[in-house]
């Protein structure tokens, strides 16, 4: 038989190491109501946000909502829930990726504003122009000249936004280090989530006091009556996402749209001249 040796204690105190952090989880995370409430409860906001679809539509409104926060506070998660029963041509998400070497030659506003919504769309990013006061100052892609600048600057780019009648929404998820480290270890052991776990997220793993005085800054120089920042809670995915989504139906003054509906009148019946078709079709086989 062969001993274990160190490799047996390191698979112990890596065993400890998992319980330790979800027994500390467990003292951060408040009680959440039953996998059933939950549900019931996302469901009616999903119709809600149908009729909010609707509306967008019919007005003609614009809405943009900003999803910034700490890494793993659950942007992702509260953008699927939100679009997940909508139309993805109404309700258009923007997830930038760094920008390219054109790009960084161009306004920083620049390429934001070409995603900015026409008559009947609702823009949600997932992550914004906030990337410069956050990731790109404290990661020292930006200078610290050009983020403070940014700062005096966004309060007015917004003003100019919802002068124009744009609808503004911002949110900031934030996560206890607790938590956010937990969830990091589970990006780890889960084939699943591991493309979730990006340098950067393990850059702020190691920067959490960097990036704690970057934020604390944005929100401060960035909190304005016009267009506030809303803090959610989210060391709880499911009340984050029910809190979230249900502060954005609150915030938006739409009505119900009466449903159109459509008489489909009768089905044309089969010609007598047709055939069925000959040519051998592949059908894709039943594994369940």
């Amino acid at each position: 038989m062969v001993k274990n040796g160190k490799n047996g204690k390191k698979d112990k105190n890596k065993n400890k190491d998992k319980e330790k952090n979800r027994e500390v989880a467990q003292l951060h995370e408040p009680a959440t109501k039953s996998s059933g409430d939950y549900a019931k409860e996302l469901a009616r906001l999903h119709v809600e946000l149908a009729h909010l679809q609707a509306w967008v539509k019919k007005t003609g409104a614009r809405v943009v909502i900003v999803f910034e926060g700490r890494d793993a506070a659950g942007k992702g998660g509260v953008i699927k829930r939100l679009t997940e029963r909508v139309s993805p041509r109404v309700f258009r998400v923007v997830a930038l990726p760094a920008p390219t070497d054109r790009e960084k030659t161009q306004i920083y506003m620049q390429r934001y504003i070409q995603h900015l919504p026409a008559a009947g769309e609702v823009v949600i990013f997932d992550r914004s122009w906030y990337n410069r006061p956050g990731v790109e100052r404290v990661m020292g892609f930006c200078t610290e000249e050009k983020a403070r600048r940014f700062l005096e600057l966004a309060p007015r780019f917004e003003a100019a936004m919802i002068e124009s009648g744009i609808v503004l929404l911002k949110f900031f998820l934030d996560v206890s280090e607790e938590e956010q480290e937990r969830r990091f270890r589970q990006r780890v052991d889960d084939p699943t989530r591991q493309w979730k776990l990006s340098p950067m997220d393990v850059e702020s793993y190691r920067r959490w006091w960097d990036y704690t005085r970057a934020y604390d800054e944005m929100i401060r120089m960035t909190d304005t009556d016009f267009a506030p920042w809303w803090i959610v809670p989210s060391n709880d995915k499911k009340r984050a996402r029910i809190n979230c989504i249900s502060h954005i139906l609150a915030s938006i003054p739409y009505e119900r749209v009466k449903f159109p509906e459509p008489e489909f009148g009768k089905r044309q019946k089969r010609p007598n001249d047709y055939v069925d078709d000959t040519h051998i079709r592949r059908t894709v086989p039943d594994v369940f």
